[in-house]
């Protein structure tokens, strides 16, 4: 079975009757969603928090119900993908360009859970560039700063133009070669005028579920 396809589809044993759910965004996050659109066909019931207008479309065609922030008090678990994943379930994520909502979801979350294959495991943070969300505004001054700290930034591009997120922004995606301190990073990167976040979850992961040779592993951080 596709990887994605299994820890996608066991990430749903998370979710309980009545739980408001952040749905991440991306092809692992597709199997998990449709997954948990199933069950909602079932008889689950569920509100979900949606990570992207791709995901808000996604779960309403599955019959998801959806809800705002100002309709809640808080978000019982959130499920996503990743595209890498060191020992300490430190992250690097933005690869389908959502970061900063899923931040923001994966902030306001009791619990947030990763669904990764096998590829997304590594020992050092750093081989995938890190996704970094800054506003179009002087935007070639904010790739100076980021320079500065190290990184070689590329201006992600869509149909041959500058890739917008959702919120109306640039990605520049930054090679460090190796992050070996990630916390530090993050922080640094904030700082920078312009930017407006950053792909790097730090200490965020309350659980990784995984595949490891060939069988389907939970990595956590806190009892679920």
């Amino acid at each position: 079975m596709n990887e994605k396809k299994q820890v996608g589809e066991k990430a749903v044993e998370y979710v309980k009757d009545g739980m408001v759910v952040g749905l991440g965004t991306g092809s692992t996050a597709y199997y998990f969603i449709s997954k948990l659109g199933e069950l909602v066909q079932q008889g689950l019931s569920i509100r979900g928090v949606p990570t992207s207008m791709q995901t808000e479309q996604l779960a309403k065609e599955l019959g998801i119900p959806l809800v705002s922030f100002n309709e809640i008090e808080k978000i019982d678990v959130a499920v996503d993908g990743a595209d890498e994943v060191d020992s300490e379930l430190n992250l690097i994520k933005g690869g389908g360009g959502a970061l900063l909502r899923e931040k923001i979801i994966a902030a306001s979350a009791k619990t947030f859970i990763i669904i990764a294959d096998s590829h997304k495991n590594v020992d050092t943070l750093g081989a995938f560039p890190l996704p970094i969300e800054v506003v179009p505004y002087g935007f070639e001054m904010t790739i100076k700063h980021i320079q500065n700290l190290g990184g070689r930034t590329k201006l992600r591009q869509y149909q041959g133009n500058s890739f917008l997120t959702d919120n109306g922004n640039f990605i520049l995606d930054t090679s460090f070669q190796e992050i070996k301190q990630p916390k530090e990073l993050e922080k640094d990167l904030n700082l920078i005028p312009g930017v407006v976040e950053n792909g790097l979850f730090v200490g965020m992961a309350d659980a990784v579920i995984t595949i490891m040779d060939n069988c389907i592993i939970t990595q956590v951080r806190k009892e679920l």
